[in-house]
């Protein structure tokens, strides 16, 4: 094929590329999250792999690459050139594509049965606009119990992890049917770790006055009736829920602890739930930009995450 060609070629594959990345971040104006690439560091997160192992070239599914390590800004979640800065470098790799040129092969993270991009963004990029199928790969997977289901949305891939962690908690500790409450739900990663760990807590403490130590059953009963309970029953009084619409109960639950330990070891250990649900609800509640600002160097000293 003529050089001009070529660039006549390159030239309209991009501008077509650059096409469908506009169209799809117009159809998601209300939500752009949705037609953003998704960040291996964010999936890292959600996936606390136990470790790495190297597993060496393979032929991998391209519909099933569905992130990348450090270009997610650059891609949408088709992998499709969200700037037209990126314009010189994949005309290029297309222009090798057309001359049938073979490419090295791109490197890959495998998590959860998907894979991200540590490099080769750009050859990932050309070979979906042209509907290719596979690619050649270095893959390093990261040990992890989850399989994820395909998906180019980060909203879906969180769903999947924590529909999986609720699951595995409650089949180990039986956690609904002890307590018939099946609500215990979160939007953010590793909090069922943090409940296990509460009730663990709380059964050391019951211990302490006991010459023989209580079951794990009888200790969740115990957590769960005074201690998680009463603090939801304090939160619904207070008509917490009112401003953290995007969290659950169990949530805020996590939240209060944090925070209502911190005011017991200021004002003491007479300090009420119902108060420290209060003095919670009134300093997130401000709307000025000053107290606003006053309020997220507090959760920082305290080690709050944001609500």
């Amino acid at each position: 094929m003529a050089r001009s060609l070529i660039s006549s070629q390159t030239d309209e594959d991009f501008n077509k590329a650059r096409n469908r990345a506009l169209f799809n971040e117009i159809q998601h104006l209300l939500n752009p999250e949705e037609a953003t690439l998704i960040s291996f560091t964010d999936i890292k997160k959600m996936l606390r792999p136990k470790n790495e192992v190297y597993k060496g070239m393979q032929i991998v599914p391209i519909n099933l690459i569905v992130g990348s390590e450090g270009r997610y800004k650059d891609f949408d979640n088709h992998f499709f050139p969200k700037s037209n800065f990126l314009k010189a470098r994949w005309e290029r790799v297309d222009s090798a594509v057309l001359q049938s040129i073979t490419l090295p092969p791109i490197s890959l993270y495998e998590a959860g049965g998907l894979f991200f991009v540590r490099d080769g963004n750009h050859r990932v990029s050309v070979a979906k606009m042209k509907g290719q199928e596979y690619i050649d790969a270095e893959v390093v997977s990261l040990q992890s119990e989850i399989k994820l289901k395909p998906s180019t949305s980060r909203k879906n891939i969180l769903k999947q992890v924590l529909n999986y962690e609720k699951r595995v908690f409650y089949s180990e500790t039986s956690f609904g049917d002890i307590t018939d409450y099946w609500s215990l739900d979160f939007t953010t990663p590793g909090q069922y770790d943090v409940i296990y760990n509460h009730i663990l807590t709380h059964r050391y403490y019951i211990n302490m006055n006991k010459s023989e130590e209580i079951p794990f059953e009888d200790a969740l009963v115990s957590w769960f009736n005074n201690v998680y309970l009463p603090v939801i029953q304090a939160l619904e009084a207070n008509h917490a829920k009112r401003i953290f619409k995007r969290r659950t109960l169990s949530d805020m639950y996590i939240y209060m602890i944090k925070y209502w330990d911190e005011l017991k070891q200021k004002f003491g250990n007479d300090f009420t739930i119902d108060a420290a649900v209060k003095d919670f609800k009134k300093m997130y509640s401000n709307n000025s930009l000053i107290n606003r600002i006053k309020n997220l160097f507090a959760k920082r000293k305290m080690n709050l995450p944001p609500l």
